[in-house]
């Protein structure tokens, strides 16, 4: 069991449970622990209160890190293409190694952007957890969500995956996205029934 999972337990007396079980109709189901990272530190040492239960904690699909490089993927290889055609550099290797050191690192970049989003969901309030060399938090209480939304561009629905906007109730506070996350309709059906349950029972509202 991970170093998460047990401050996740001392926080509250209920384990979250996995993601996969809750699609599958299984409430019952084990809880499945998520691997220690620097953002789950974080979040275990200074975000979770006392009797707070962990619904759902997630990271966005691998797909991440393909979509949001596509444009500069695309682009890159265009203006390869387009010097070697106009200047008659077909056959010069450097404009292409060139071009393969801007896509790798472009790449590179968007796994680090990968590795340091979490997007978590307690009984309490909806958080996304992002930054590379620093994390932004956004932290919303359930009550103050008015409105949440399920949206997904051509390129997420051929790949089965999808983002939701999450929309607070205060205007001074911005709006935040899950990200390419798989199950994107499941997901949002789990985060809009901790919301009405947050708003019926009361809770949510610091």
């Amino acid at each position: 069991m991970s170093w998460f999972a047990s401050r996740i337990r001392g926080t509250s007396r209920r384990c979250w449970p996995a993601l996969h079980a809750a699609e599958a109709g299984s409430g019952a189901a084990a809880a499945q622990p998520v691997r220690a990272t620097s953002l789950a530190a974080v979040l275990a040492s200074h975000i979770l209160r006392d009797g707070e239960i962990v619904l759902m904690v997630l990271k966005p699909s691998l797909w991440f890190i393909l979509l949001s490089s596509a444009w500069f993927v695309g682009a890159v290889l265009v203006a390869s293409l387009a010097v070697a055609v106009l200047e008659h550099r077909g056959h010069d290797h450097r404009l292409f190694e060139i071009a393969g050191c801007l896509i790798a690192g472009r790449l590179m970049w968007a796994t680090l952007q990968w590795m340091g989003r979490l997007y978590v969901l307690t009984d309490q309030r909806v958080l996304c957890l992002a930054g590379v060399f620093s994390v932004d938090v956004f932290d919303c209480p359930l009550r103050k969500v008015v409105r949440t939304r399920l949206v997904s561009t051509m390129r997420e629905k051929l790949l089965w995956v999808g983002s939701i906007e999450i929309i607070p109730h205060e205007e001074a506070m911005p709006s935040a996205i899950w990200q390419t996350i798989a199950r994107p309709r499941q997901v949002h059906e789990r985060l809009l029934a901790a919301i009405s349950r947050a708003r019926q029972s009361g809770s949510g509202c610091e």
